[in-house]
């Protein structure tokens, strides 16, 4: 069947990146099943068991030479995956070395299973933490840009007092902060299952080890040494706890969270025509509406963030449904929810390489933003107006009255009759505030509303960013958008 007759994922053919795509592959899955067989043997032979450096060495040799014809057809004859798997990797052995016979010596389906699951986990978040912390650096250079470029604050989307557009990036930059904060948690607190067995019991390797505990569990530690893990989970079932998958993506989801805030502020800010994100000369916008230049890749950023959110639900009930040492109800469901989770992330990182990029990313309308803040700044400045008027001798109370009664009458202006805000008009011509232009332009200058936008900015970066990047590094990465 062509791949136009048959679903394919989305998430391989526009969203996700190469790089995060082979994590999830069979190639990576079930060339790690290999390297644990080839670990699980070398740990054996140096233990004393009957496996040999000829053994370990002809299953190192085949660790890439997979014949998956062979896999399926023993799959469908055993209905077993791994078994499929361990008699495939047998088949292209050297009989004469006798390694098809010691491979998966004492283990259980999830040593490889659930230890390869781990690991491509840890790998993922590593990608992922990867192009986060990108992002982050890309939001910081942006947000030192504009640190000192007033615009209209809002609360409850209505316009509120002024900030910049820098400091609104730092908002955006703080979230990715803490998410990459609990990222690099979870990567650090991931632990390997080991070789527990079918109950976690780790009956099968005491039998093999003739009662020798301290064998048993100095063999998982060369386990999880060859595998790059300082540790395994302490106790288990036949599984690793379905916790961790939850943990996982709820990490994963919390960037989804930061994102999805971002991308709709920047689509509100386009709706002002205040920002845009890129858009190509070639681009277009609407089959219908010629002129329309549409932020699709914030709209793809907001619709793959809702779905990653969503699926954190998998692991969830997954974790809570399990049974004793284990079910498998959890597999069908893993393998989907917690590689789109991956893939979803991976995707919506991508578009935010993309849109914060220094060179060819946001396009920021400074008259625009100037023109929006001008509209509303009068009112805005009253406060400072009316303060002024009182050091010349005027009454607070009377300037107050006066001050809202002509604020009254420039907002219906503004509003029934559609016409420019005239308030700071109406209050040069009444003799109350003995207020002249000069007075009034240097107290219209938005700048002096804007609090400590600046510093607080170039704080943030300081304090905040900069340790995260110098502890980290930057990477080269650039976007990889499909379409």
């Amino acid at each position: 069947m062509s791949t136009t007759q048959s679903y394919e994922s989305p998430f391989c053919t526009r969203y996700a990146s190469k790089e995060m795509q082979y994590l999830f592959s069979a190639d990576k899955k079930f060339t790690t099943w290999r390297r644990l067989w080839v670990a699980l043997a070398r740990a054996e032979m140096e233990l004393g068991l009957n496996v040999t450096q000829a053994q370990v060495d002809q299953l190192e040799a085949n660790v890439e030479n997979i014949d998956y014809e062979a896999a399926a057809a023993y799959e469908k004859q055993f209905r077993h995956d791994v078994m499929a798997h361990v008699h495939a990797y047998g088949d292209v052995l050297d009989p004469d070395t006798g390694a098809a016979g010691i491979i998966h010596l004492g283990a259980t389906s999830c040593y490889v299973g659930d230890n390869t699951d781990i690991i491509i986990m840890r790998d993922a978040l590593n990608v992922v933490k990867r192009k986060l912390v990108k992002v982050i650096s890309q939001l910081a250079i942006f947000a030192d840009k504009y640190k000192a470029l007033p615009c209209l604050a809002y609360t409850h989307l209505q316009p509120a007092q002024l900030t910049t557009i820098g400091k609104r990036a730092t908002l955006w930059c703080n979230e990715l902060l803490m998410d990459l904060e609990d990222l690099d948690f979870r990567i650090a607190s991931l632990k390997l299952l080991g070789s527990k067995g079918t109950t976690g019991t780790q009956a099968s390797f005491m039998e093999l080890f003739h009662g020798d505990t301290d064998k048993v569990k100095a063999l998982e530690a060369k386990i999880a040494a060859e595998m790059g893990f300082d540790a395994v989970v302490p106790v288990s079932g036949q599984t690793y706890s379905r916790k961790v998958d939850y943990q996982v993506c709820s990490v994963l989801a919390g960037i989804a969270q930061s994102a999805m805030k971002f991308s709709n502020d920047i689509r509100l800010m386009q709706s002002f025509k205040e920002m845009e994100e890129p858009f190509e000369k070639t681009q277009i916008g609407s089959s219908a509406m010629a002129y329309k230049r549409n932020p699709m890749r914030d709209e793809r950023i907001t619709s793959l963030a809702r779905y990653v959110m969503c699926d954190v639900l998998n692991p969830a009930f997954t974790a809570g449904t399990q049974w004793f040492e284990r079910t498998l109800d959890d597999s069908a469901n893993k393998r989907i929810s917690v590689a789109e989770a991956f893939l979803g992330v991976d995707a919506i990182l991508n578009i935010m390489l993309n849109v914060t990029d220094p060179e060819n990313g946001f396009v920021v309308y400074e008259k625009i933003i100037r023109r929006r803040v001008m509209a509303e700044l009068p009112f805005m400045a009253t406060e400072n107006i009316m303060m002024d008027a009182v050091a010349k001798g005027g009454n607070r109370q009377d300037l107050h009255e006066r001050i809202r009664q002509l604020s009254m009458e420039a907002g219906r202006r503004v509003k029934v009759e559609g016409l420019d805000n005239d308030l700071c008009e109406r209050i040069l011509a009444d003799p109350m505030f003995q207020i002249t232009r000069e007075e009034m332009d240097a107290i219209m200058a938005p700048e002096n509303f804007i609090g400590r936008c600046p510093q607080q900015v170039e704080e943030f970066i300081e304090n905040c960013v900069k340790p995260v990047l110098d502890a980290n590094g930057v990477s080269d990465d650039k976007a990889e958008i499909s379409v």
